[in-house]
C-alpha cells in the first residue's frame, strides 16, 4: 500500500511525467511478458532491442497521446455517472481507438525499418485484426470501470489519498500490457497467410 500511495503522490505531483513513465515501463513489461512466457525465447534468445522500443514507444507515444486524449475526454464528457462512462466509452473505443491504431501501427512499422510500401500493406492486412482485437479484448469492462471512477482506491476507505483523474491512462496500459502479452498479431496474420 506504501508503494501505491507513493505512486499517487507522484502523479498528483508530476501527472505528465509519471503517465509517460509508466506507459514506456508498462509497454516494456508487456514485450519482456510476450517475449517470456508467450513466445518462450528465454533470457539468451531474448530481443532487447525490441524490448526498448516498446518501451520507447510507451513514453514518446502512447503514454503522451492517450493521456491527452483523456485530458480532452474529460472535457468533452464532464462527470463520472454511469451514462457518462457509457458515453466516453464509447466515443473512446469509436473514435480515437481506430485513430490510435492506425496511427500505432505504421509507427511500430517505421521503428521496425519497414518501406513506406512495405508499412501501407502491413497496416492494411494488419489493421482490421488489430481493431477486432481491441474490441474483443477481454479487458475492455476495465474502460467504462475506469469513467465511472470505482478503480484502484477511489471507493476505498483505507486509501488517504484521492486518486487522481490522471489514473486513467495507467489503467489502459495495464490493458494494453496485458494485449501486448498476447501472441504476436504478426504471427497470426503470417499463419493465416499460408
Amino acid at each position: 500500500m506504501a508503494l501505491w500511495r507513493a505512486y499517487q503522490r507522484a502523479l498528483t505531483a508530476h501527472p505528465w511525467k509519471v503517465q509517460v513513465l509508466t506507459a514506456g515501463s508498462l509497454m516494456g513489461l508487456g514485450d519482456i511478458i510476450s517475449q517470456q512466457l508467450v513466445e518462450r525465447r528465454g533470457l539468451r534468445e531474448h530481443q532487447a532491442g525490441r524490448t526498448l522500443t516498446m518501451a520507447s514507444l510507451g513514453c514518446g507515444f502512447v503514454g503522451p497521446v492517450v493521456g491527452g486524449w483523456y485530458k480532452v475526454l474529460d472535457r468533452l464528457i464532464p462527470g463520472t455517472a454511469k451514462v457518462d462512462a457509457l458515453k466516453k466509452m464509447l466515443l473512446d473505443q469509436g473514435g480515437f481507438a481506430p485513430c490510435f491504431l492506425g496511427c500505432f501501427l505504421p509507427l511500430v512499422g517505421t521503428l521496425n525499418g519497414l518501406s513506406v510500401q512495405d508499412n501501407w500493406a502491413k497496416l492494411q492486412r494488419d489493421y482490421p485484426d488489430a481493431l477486432i482485437t481491441n474490441y474483443y479484448n477481454l479487458f475492455q469492462s476495465i474502460c467504462t470501470l475506469i469513467f465511472v471512477g470505482i478503480l484502484l482506491g477511489r471507493i476505498l476507505p483505507y486509501n488517504p489519498v484521492p486518486t487522481p483523474p490522471e489514473l486513467s491512462p495507467l489503467m489502459v496500459c495495464l490493458q494494453g500490457t496485458a494485449w501486448g502479452a498476447q501472441p504476436q498479431l504478426d504471427r497470426k496474420v503470417e499463419h493465416r497467410a499460408n
